[in-house]
């Protein structure tokens, strides 16, 4: 580890969580340099949905290198492209009858972020963008405006502007409808809170800490925006491409986003790709009004089709999600239920749970306990509190259950560990 103590920034925060040095992966499994073995919960965050160097997508991707096929390519039109789109409109978009202009604004999802707060600003002529408690949305300049976290929006140097942060569904309790609200602050020029350009949105907000929206919050987020034409942005870029069961994490809602950003799993591979989606109406840029050099990620194109074409023209990957969101959830109920005097307690959708320990110093106890067991998974919430849990979509059940074997153990020794000290205090 000297070198990267040597050379490497402070910046640097995964790998002190995880002190090792990774080899290999396949799979579900991390390997590192002295031939460890670690089950990965984690996925690049929700950007390995489907494994790591899944065989199928890694074929695709020698094949198209062996062919010379353009690996650059700005925004010029490309076959590989070409090949990504058709397969999107014809395996996503068609099926679910969704009409959206398709914008490739840069690697990342705090890419896809700025540019679609950018582009509803230009449509609107307004400034103001509503965002939410506990969201995060990417730490660029304006992402980073909309993420609540204040350490993070510290970590600018300069005040961020430009939103207004509204409670999250829940945030005041379950008793309080915040979109509620929200329309009084808009409707009301006495306020303070001026009519905004857009809302931002996560239906389930990761980073935050695994706070999943109703239905009819959404819905009804969705209804005030209609009646105050603001723009809906759907931010899906850590619990869309299946990770909740259906591609998009707002097809089973009912709800029509205006604009929806897409990242991490979408290459299918861990390749950088980010997506906006804007309805055909809202797409008023002008050419060359938002650019950037890597928009042409062509080898993504290439992994991401495949994705596409393997495990999205049926069901099965969402049936498998669902019954493997059952089994995590049953789980860490169970797990919840033998702490129940430390009001531990579960929430989540599809295959992203999260186990609240309350405390954020037991919840990295319990991580650090767990890597140590050779588990790999990380914590979230504004004081770390949260324990997430996000496994590829296509892990086994059976090492699904090892991993949730391993962390209920780790639990379990953590908190054997807590009864001790506090005895002997």
């Amino acid at each position: 580890m000297k070198i990267f103590d040597q050379l490497e920034s402070n910046v640097r925060s995964y790998c002190r969580l995880f002190p090792t040095v990774f080899k290999k992966a396949q799979g579900a499994f991390l390997e590192d340099q002295e031939g460890i073995k670690y089950i990965d919960f984690l996925s690049g965050v929700g950007t390995l949905n489907y494994g790591h160097n899944n065989p199928q997508l890694k074929q695709r991707l020698f094949d198209y290198l062996e062919s010379d096929g353009i690996v650059h390519g700005l925004d010029l039109a490309t076959v590989a492209k070409q090949e990504f789109l058709e397969a999107f409109e014809g395996i996503i978009l068609k099926p679910r009858q969704l009409n959206y202009k398709v914008q490739f604004p840069g690697p990342t999802g705090t890419n896809a972020v700025e540019a679609a707060l950018k582009l509803t600003r230009n449509i609107t002529g307004r400034e103001t963008v509503i965002a939410f408690s506990n969201g995060y949305h990417g730490v660029t300049l304006g992402s980073l405006a909309t993420t609540a976290n204040i350490s993070q929006r510290e970590a600018a140097g300069i005040a961020t502007a430009g939103v207004t942060f509204i409670p999250y569904d829940g945030y005041l309790g379950s008793g309080i409808e915040t979109t509620e609200y929200l329309e009084k602050v808009v409707s009301d020029p006495g306020s303070g809170v001026a009519v905004p350009a857009a809302v931002i949105v996560e239906t389930i907000q990761g980073a935050g800490g695994v706070n999943v929206a109703s239905f009819e919050w959404l819905r009804s987020l969705e209804k005030i925006c209609r009646k105050y034409q603001i723009i809906l942005i759907v931010d899906d870029i850590q619990v869309g491409c299946g990770r909740t069961g259906s591609f998009f994490s707002f097809e089973e809602i009912g709800i029509s986003p205006d604009i929806v950003t897409i990242s991490k799993s979408l290459s299918g591979f861990g390749l950088p790709f980010s997506l906006v989606l804007i309805k055909p109406e809202l797409d008023q840029w002008k050419p060359g009004k938002h650019s950037g050099t890597f928009r042409g990620p062509n080898l993504a194109f290439v992994t991401a089709k495949a994705a596409l074409e393997i495990y999205w023209q049926d069901d099965s990957l969402s049936a498998s999600v669902k019954q493997k969101g059952k089994i995590m959830r049953l789980r860490l109920e169970q797990i919840a239920q033998n702490y129940w005097d430390s009001g531990f307690s579960v929430r989540g959708r599809g295959m992203i749970q999260g186990l609240d320990c309350k405390d954020g110093n037991l919840a990295n106890r319990v991580i650090g306990t767990a890597f140590a067991n050779g588990l790999i998974m990380e914590t979230a919430g504004a004081q770390g509190q949260v324990i997430r849990c996000l496994p590829p979509l296509t892990i086994s059940e059976e090492v699904l259950e090892q991993g949730l074997n391993l962390l209920e153990n780790s639990v379990k020794q953590v908190m054997q560990e807590k009864a001790s000290k506090k005895l002997v205090d």
